[in-house]
């Protein structure tokens, strides 16, 4: 059944996401015109802020705990994060983690195609650049070569959050897992899946070809209590009372070169979550005895408290100023129903706005390389 508090959560995220696109990133859109390199800068952390929102929801409305343990992040490093992914909304959980460890600017996802339509979310999920896959490799791997090239070039450091099991954990999908494992001649999992290593392999060895990997994290996530598994269960109301992250860091120097032995270090990756999650859910429910990480968090909690504090205050004042604007202004009405226009309009006819910033990446770096030919000829 549907509960006010999840309504209130699902309301403030629309609300912030919608208005935010529309009023905070809006301005913004012009400046891949001119600079893709400042445009990305920019409205990544526009939309870092409002990435604070779900994490403040949770913690101080509904009372989540979180706890990290493990090699926790070095801040601001570049690298690849690898979960696996227990829940359809994972990825909005791991914020928690890297509010405190990392910067949340520097995050990107890959996400199915699908979501870039929603509107509010889906239209900051473009200014964002995530990566959106349409999860058939013949037609993604333009698509990612294209993407981690771009960030590469201008050397925008970035956190990439990927899912090598490619789906969340559910039983039909556990089914067709261990189907896999027993015609491949592998163990069965019992809390995970088997990993598809094909997507992971050739992020991995196309930015270190970009010289824009520093490192790959290992994310290990479980709920300890109840298991928030779609985005119904969170508008029933039922939030994780407690998400804990195991994380490894293996830096990049470590990390196997060839494609074949990639491939079997990530499985192995999988076969140890595997038991570190057998004895989580059988044994004491925690990953560490301590609760803590090896490396210390690059956020205070006194300061992780001000963020959310802030955020949950901004985001709740900002939509209900954002009405007020529209209720007494009529250039207000005007630039908001215009800006609704040209978001679905340019996804129908550009297929979404981090596609026109490539495009736009690709047309000053051929200006650039012509008048770099040119100064050579002369």
């Amino acid at each position: 059944m549907v509960s006010w508090k999840g309504i209130y959560f699902v309301l403030a995220l629309f609300l912030g996401s919608f208005f935010g696109s529309i009023f905070m990133l809006g301005p913004f859109l012009p400046l891949m015109f001119i600079s893709p390199a400042w445009y990305r800068w920019i409205t990544d952390c526009i939309v870092a802020t409002w990435l604070t929102l779900p994490v403040a929801l949770l913690e101080m409305v509904f009372g989540a705990k979180v706890v990290v343990t493990g090699d926790g992040f070095v801040p601001g490093e570049r690298s690849v994060i690898i979960m696996n992914h227990r829940t359809r909304m994972d990825w909005m959980f791991l914020w928690n983690c890297l509010l405190r460890y990392s910067y949340l600017r520097l995050e990107k996802i890959c996400l199915k195609s699908s979501l870039k339509s929603i509107p509010g979310f889906g239209w900051a999920m473009q200014v964002a650049a995530f990566v959106f896959i349409q999860r058939k490799w013949e037609d993604d791997k333009s698509h990612f070569e294209k993407m981690l090239d771009y960030f590469c070039d201008i050397r925008e450091p970035l956190q990439l959050l990927i899912f090598p099991e490619g789906t969340d954990l559910t039983a039909n999908t556990k089914a067709r897992s261990n189907e896999f494992a027993e015609k491949s001649g592998l163990q069965k999992y019992e809390y995970v899946l088997h990993p598809r290593t094909t997507g992971f392999t050739f992020v991995v060895e196309r930015l270190r070809e970009g010289d824009n990997l520093d490192a790959i994290h290992d994310i290990t996530v479980a709920y300890p209590q109840n298991i928030p598994q779609t985005e119904k269960h969170l508008l029933n109301g039922n939030f994780p009372k407690e998400i804990h992250f195991h994380v490894r860091r293996y830096p990049i120097e470590t990390v196997p070169t060839s494609k074949e032995e990639l491939q079997l270090w990530c499985r192995k990756r999988w076969e140890e979550k595997e038991e570190r999650l057998r004895h989580f859910y059988e044994g004491g429910k925690c990953f560490s005895a301590t609760g803590q990480s090896i490396i210390p968090p690059c956020k205070s909690e006194l300061r992780v408290l001000t963020v959310k504090c802030v955020s949950l205050l901004y985001w709740t004042v900002f939509p209900l100023g954002m009405l007020a604007l529209l209720y007494l202004y009529s250039f207000a009405r005007w630039y908001f129903a215009a800006m609704i226009i040209f978001f679905v309009v340019q996804q129908k006819i550009f297929g979404g706005l981090e596609l026109i910033e490539l495009a736009c990446h690709r047309y000053f770096k051929k200006q650039q390389k012509f008048h770099d030919t040119k100064i050579k000829t002369n």
